[in-house]
């Protein structure tokens, strides 16, 4: 493997694979797994391609920001492009898309502005285009913009025809969500494969290619409005409220368009997975299905290709996950049960009280000093990694509650075993072996569900009002809210 000079260098050459499970008898059913590119989607190649076209042709200036409406993938990809290049980002998202999608977007540093979910994808283009016409942003176009499909061209469709290089490609199969895969791909393949077919799947209740009616263009080629067809589907990332120009362009190059079912989409997304050990999103299972749908009638020896265009580590939030437990299934607690340590269902061995000649005085008087100190009415002493700790944690950044938090596992408290013995005569003051520990005014509080409860009526507010403390007083979040799933109180 080269060493690369920057993240960039690394989007492109996704494997092709062959399934074996899931293709039926005398077909050979391959998919090409684009969650191997850096940000984990094939809109890595569109990000980039739209990128560096702008600054080829210099409509995009050094340090201007960007500004896209995207489902999220499209989003993320120009993200981490943006990071690399030093461009500010904006984008725009409808706000039914999956949340891992806007903290991803965040993360990496862009700024995500939500718009209603009843104005579909056509509100978050408008919204995007008012954004860059008003600051005079650089507006991606991503639904229109030829570079995306070159991009396509260049790369995909290049690195489809090496890895059949003396194979026959009987089908390629795609969905389109901005069509630029379909329209690049479609291109090269068409000029450097006739015989190869093109399939495009879609939503089989929102078929806006599928129903023979155009799409209404504005001038600029964009599209006016939702087409009458379209209807809200599962396929997060497919077929968005309008057909994009750059999948109208390719009509003429369609063999079939395929209708997917959505609960087969994700079927056989959940195939992919459990048969093959390939992990997808929704979309992915939707080409698959299609690829299916087709070898079910081709003869033996058919050569199908699909595209798989993303990680299912972007739908955790989506009805693909529904049904995946977060506790223990009975099986599961079965397995637990079924030898003696480690079990949820035993209480653990009580480690007593420490007695008084294993106090340390220093950390007996650091603790006395630490929750009577006046520069903090609020005391925790923590864990930095413990989901407990960093529920607190979010509670208080959200009620604007000032505290000082004593990490005692942290480097600060290593030298000595100054972090154990601090605990210990915590824990000889309060009888609590627990993580954390509050202390409000001077007061022991207790844990975390303590400091949640005297929020929830009230008397932490009191104590800091009394003492002169100043927060926001008018959250009404309910602090159990910030715990994580798997610890929220059944």
């Amino acid at each position: 493997m080269p060493i690369y000079d920057n993240i960039l260098q690394t989007i492109g050459h996704t494997p092709v694979i062959r399934l074996n499970a899931l293709s039926p008898p005398g077909v050979n059913v391959f998919v090409k797994v684009e969650s191997f590119n850096p940000m984990g989607s094939v809109k890595d190649r569109l990000a980039l391609g739209v990128i560096e076209d702008a600054e080829r042709r210099r409509v995009l200036k050094p340090g201007q920001t960007v500004i896209e409406a995207t489902s999220g993938n499209t989003g993320i990809g120009l993200a981490m492009v943006c990071a690399a290049k030093g461009y500010p980002l904006v984008v725009t998202m409808a706000e039914n898309f999956s949340v891992e999608r806007r903290k991803m977007l965040r993360f990496l540093g862009a700024r995500v502005v939500l718009t209603p979910a009843s104005e579909k994808g056509s509100g978050m283009l408008q919204k995007a285009v008012e954004l860059a016409e008003k600051n005079g942003w650089f507006l991606c176009r991503q639904f229109e913009n030829p570079a995306n499909a070159e991009m396509h061209m260049r790369t995909t469709a290049v690195e489809i025809l090496e890895d059949f290089s003396g194979r026959r490609l009987d089908w390629f199969v795609t969905g389109f969500g901005t069509g630029g895969t379909l329209n690049g791909v479609a291109r090269k393949l068409k000029e450097s494969s006739p015989q190869t077919q093109i399939a495009v799947c879609e939503p089989d209740n929102s078929q806006t290619l599928g129903s023979g009616i155009p799409q209404e263009r504005r001038p600029d080629g964009s599209a006016a409005g939702s087409h009458p067809n379209f209807r809200p589907h599962l396929m997060q990332g497919w077929s968005p409220d309008f057909i994009p120009g750059l999948a109208d362009e390719v009509r003429g190059l369609i063999d079939r368009i395929q209708p997917i079912d959505g609960n087969e989409a994700m079927r056989r997304t959940r195939n992919l997975a459990r048969k093959e050990g390939i992990f997808c999103g929704i979309t992915g299972g939707a080409t698959l299905a299609g690829a299916l749908a087709i070898a079910e009638g081709s003869p033996p020896g058919t050569n199908i290709l699909c595209m798989l265009p993303d990680t299912g580590e972007r739908y955790l939030s989506t009805p693909l996950f529904e049904n995946i437990p977060i506790d223990m299934t009975d099986e599961e607690l079965g397995l637990s049960q079924s030898t003696p340590s480690a079990r949820f269902d035993l209480r653990a061995p009580s480690t007593g009280t420490p007695a008084a000649a294993e106090l340390d005085e220093a950390a007996v008087k650091f603790i006395d000093d630490t929750i009577t100190d006046d520069e903090y009415a609020v005391v925790m002493f923590a864990h930095e990694w413990c989901e407990f700790c960093w529920s607190v944690r979010k509670t208080f950044a959200r009620y604007e509650i000032p505290y000082r938090s004593i990490d005692l596992d942290s480097v600060a408290y290593k030298a000595d075993e100054r972090g154990r013995k601090i605990r210990v005569a915590l824990q000889a003051r309060t009888g609590s072996v627990t993580i954390p520990q509050l202390f409000v005014a001077g007061e022991f509080i207790g844990g975390c569900m303590d400091t949640f409860d005297r929020l929830r009526d009230g008397r932490i507010q009191q104590s800091l009002r009394q003492r002169g403390v100043k927060f926001n007083e008018t959250v009404t979040d309910d602090p159990y809210s910030f715990l994580p799933h798997w610890l929220h109180p059944r």
